[in-house]
């Protein structure tokens, strides 16, 4: 037994010396392109820790969290503590009543099969209600179809995307998160490059894991909505649990590398938008810490700052002022994460407490 736990400490500790992208983590990705470029991206990321199903419940608190520390849900409005409110085995009967965990690729297109069931870059949470209308229809574009209406959000109607009509029903996300779905698409497309083939109609052998229909479609959404800094801080926050990155979303134009315009181009990270670099925000010291952090930052304004153990579990909240002492003596000895919300903007970052 204790040797078990050991392990699971060691694995944590190597699970968040990073915050960000570290240096070189692309290095095997340069100068290549379309299918060669999916397979090196899929060495890099193919080995991530799996957090466990229940383990979800844990990430989600640094991973899916808006600014006033709430579940961030992309299929409503709805407001959730985290840890409460869990459908569980309670029958969902209005939007609002409970969330859950959604496989915005079905988990009965690779049969609940591990570790795709509990892969935290394509599970989210989200409106238990939503996400049964859902069901496991593929995303796609349904004008006219059928919302939930109050605070739902998306629809479930007949394709109407140009060239694809004849695909059935489909369920549209709200357009403010068509990109997060496309780039978790990529992410599986090339996680998974070795399995995905067979999972319904958007996967498949057409386009490097992708069919057709799965590239008109994402790269769309892609092209159409951003990377948003929620899908920065989310890439950073499940890196420290799984040890591994979206790479579409630290670095977007990888997607038209593999299935876009310039699959036939090479590829190198120099050559990438400066705006798809994400700068850190602020710095804390000391670090190691012992009884109080500062936090340093060029904004003048008050700042929102939430404390973390590895488990997800919120240890201290609050508001300071930058540079201003933050009393962290009540944490016991250990890697905490710190998330810091400065104008308008959210970012995470590790800090060790030393006494």
């Amino acid at each position: 037994m204790k040797k078990t736990i050991l392990v699971g400490v060691l694995q944590c500790l190597v699970l968040v010396l990073f915050a960000a992208e570290p240096a070189g983590y692309y290095n095997s990705a340069e100068g290549k392109s379309g299918e060669t470029l999916r397979q090196a991206l899929f060495s890099k990321i193919k080995d991530h820790y799996n957090v466990g199903y229940d383990g979800l419940y844990n990430v989600y608190p640094t991973s899916d969290v808006t600014a006033d520390g709430k579940v961030w849900d992309m299929y409503s409005t709805c407001t959730w503590t985290h840890g409460q409110k869990k459908c569980g085995k309670y029958q969902y009967q209005t939007v609002c009543d409970c969330y859950n965990r959604e496989h915005s690729v079905p988990q009965s297109w690779f049969s609940k099969a591990s570790p795709m069931v509990s892969d935290a870059f394509h599970v989210y949470p989200t409106d238990g209600k939503v996400n049964g209308q859902r069901s496991n229809y593929e995303y796609g574009e349904c004008s006219g179809g059928t919302s939930l209406g109050g605070k739902a959000l998306g629809r479930l109607g007949e394709s109407t995307l140009s060239g694809y009509t004849s695909y059935g029903t489909v369920f549209e996300p709200d357009d403010e998160y068509k990109g997060d779905f496309a780039r978790t698409y990529f992410y599986m497309a090339t996680r998974y490059a070795d399995k995905c083939s067979s999972w319904g109609y958007t996967f498949g052998k057409d386009v490097s894991g992708l069919t057709y229909y799965g590239v008109a479609l994402f790269m769309k959404w892609h092209r159409q909505d951003p990377v948003s800094q929620k899908e920065k801080n989310r890439n950073d926050a499940v890196y420290t649990k799984q040890n591994n990155r979206n790479p579409f979303i630290d670095y977007p134009d990888l997607a038209e590398h593999i299935w876009g315009s310039k699959k036939n181009e090479a590829w190198y990270s120099s050559q990438s938008p400066v705006e798809n670099i994400t700068l850190p925000l602020f710095e804390i010291s000391p670090n190691p810490a012992k009884d109080y952090i500062t936090i340093s930052s060029e904004t003048t304004s008050k700042i929102g700052y939430r404390i973390f153990d590895l488990s997800g579990k919120t240890m201290l909240s609050g508001e300071t002022q930058v540079g201003a002492p933050v009393a962290i003596n009540s944490l016991n000895n250990g890697i905490y994460l710190i998330m810091v919300d400065i104008d308008e903007r959210t970012q995470l970052q590790k800090f060790i407490v030393n006494k």
